[in-house]
């Protein structure tokens, strides 16, 4: 079979990590830096798959255009795959692969940045500083050490950020649907209903998956009935959040600060150089605005470590396919 594999949405840092994991592997790589369309699909023209990141969009009518070039495999570098129609994927015989999991470290720690960063100021006291400003005036935080952390959805990553907020002296109290009785009793936490993790939590973070019961969980009920001045983090899923009430929140002074790592309609901007342009996204614009929210571009993933297991990961399951073998992450939808 045909080893080309024709990458989409590609960034520097991308051709650095999959080409050092290729010296394992020989695949025959072509690098676009354009995203994944139904006009750009004949570049993967005879592929063995195509690989793409999380905002490369394989609808209907791309995996229509993928079928016609005769590519048999979709390889997504992510985890997520909500970005891809698996029903019209499966209807045209095409495989969809993913990473289920590069480094959780990586995302939780990245949950921890911006929680520090937030409660400490350090983004607006670097600014004050590189200006000649030392005051203090506006930077207060708050002791993390006894304050209460509430976490949505109790993963891989998840349970590496609870460790880390128990370590700060942090309680904890979580929801899942599926609760791990036996981590909980390990770290010190306990599960509880999202009502009281509402009420109860100082800081909120978010890592659960995205489905149909998820999307925009966090509105203004729900920002209604968190504690006032609440802390909240998104490093899961933009439209975990419904934004026009996370600005409300801001506004009205329910939300006391925010750190994204992820937005509803980020596609659009994230991972692109928009500095010489006006932002007309009139949502982010009003996002950005705020000094007590940290917006960073979809960046939870993005260490040395985990972009190595991202592109050792990828290849293999693009080899599994190659040979035939059992496909160890597949993601299919109903035909």
């Amino acid at each position: 079979m045909n080893t080309k594999i024709a990458f989409f949405g590609t960034k520097p840092y991308d051709r650095e990590s999959f080409d050092r994991a290729n010296e394992a592997f020989g695949f025959d790589i072509h690098y676009y830096k354009g995203h994944l369309t139904p006009e750009s699909a004949i570049l993967a023209q005879g592929a063995a798959a195509v690989c793409i990141f999380v905002n490369d969009t394989a609808d209907e009518a791309v995996i229509r255009a993928l079928k016609a070039q005769q590519v048999p495999l979709i390889a997504l570098r992510c985890a997520g795959f909500n970005n891809v129609d698996l029903k019209a994927a499966a209807r045209e015989g095409i495989e969809v692969v993913r990473v289920p999991a590069y480094s959780p470290y990586a995302v939780a720690e990245h949950a921890v940045a911006l929680m520090l960063s937030l409660n400490r100021k350090i983004h607006r006291a670097y600014w004050r500083t590189r200006d000649g400003n030392f005051a203090l005036h506006g930077l207060m935080g708050f002791d993390m050490h006894g304050k209460t952390a509430g976490i949505i959805g109790t993963g891989k990553i998840a349970k590496i950020l609870i460790r880390i907020l128990r370590g700060f002296g942090m309680e904890v109290v979580a929801y899942d649907l599926y609760p791990d009785r036996k981590f909980a009793e390990e770290v010190g936490m306990r599960y509880v209903t999202l009502e009281e993790l509402y009420a109860v939590s100082d800081i909120i973070s978010l890592h659960c998956p995205l489905t149909d019961e998820t999307r925009y969980m966090i509105d203004s009920a729900a920002i209604e009935r968190m504690k006032p001045g609440v802390m909240l983090i998104n490093t899961g899923r933009g439209q975990l959040i419904h934004t026009q009430a996370l600005i409300d929140g801001l506004k009205e002074k329910r939300v006391g600060a925010a750190g994204l790592d992820v937005y509803e309609e980020e596609g659009d901007y994230f991972y692109e150089d928009k500095s010489d342009k006006i932002i007309d996204d009139d949502t982010l614009a009003r996002l950005l605005s705020f000094n007590n929210v940290i917006v960073t571009s979809h960046q939870g993933f993005f260490t040395r470590e985990a972009l190595a297991n991202i592109a050792e990961t990828t290849l293999s399951n693009i080899q599994e396919f190659v040979k035939g073998m059992p496909l160890s992450n597949a993601v299919r939808g109903d035909k």
